[in-house]
């Protein structure tokens, strides 16, 4: 009796640890995300390109703004213009016809001179008065005509932006 109870014991238990497993072919269900990587050169502080704003989008922002008004804020954009003299400051596209003026903040960092393309900055976004005489040094920084420089005889509102890091997408 004790052969025959043992017996049966010992087949329950082998019975009961066989480890089925069951495998499925899914690969036809399986989806690969691919995050294009963008490849950037950097300047001034480390920043990435997450959460920024269009600049369309940062437009927006700006026609709610005052003189003396300040905005952290961190956008996409297309370069228009860099400082020939030396890359220190730009301009960029916002919607096709205003422009945002960036400076780089305390001067710790500068564009190079044919910087092209799109970019990323961060810092803040303010509108200001520009004088006359400001305006004509843009101007000159620029390589305009004596004439064009000339022709600049009021202030203008402008806007803004002072970047503490910038990103300049790479081909």
């Amino acid at each position: 009796m004790k052969k025959i109870v043992l017996t049966l014991l010992i087949s329950v238990v082998v019975f009961s640890c066989k480890n089925e497993t069951k495998t499925t072919d899914n690969t036809d269900k399986v989806t690969k995300e691919v995050k294009e990587e963008i490849a950037y050169a950097s300047f001034g502080m480390e920043i990435n390109d997450a959460d920024a704003l269009t600049s369309k989008r940062m437009m927006e922002h700006y026609k709610g703004l005052k003189v003396g008004d300040t905005v952290p804020s961190k956008m996409k954009a297309k370069i228009v213009e860099v400082c020939s003299s030396k890359g220190c400051w730009m301009k960029l596209d916002m919607d096709g016809e205003n422009q945002v003026m960036v400076k780089f903040k305390d001067y710790g960092f500068f564009m190079p001179l044919d910087a092209e393309g799109d970019v990323v900055v961060n810092g803040k976004a303010f509108i200001t008065e520009t004088p006359v005489d400001e305006l004509r040094h843009y101007a000159e920084d620029a390589g305009k005509s004596k004439e064009e420089i000339e022709a600049i005889t009021e202030p203008k509102l402008e806007y803004r932006f002072e970047a503490d890091g910038v990103l300049l997408k790479t081909e």
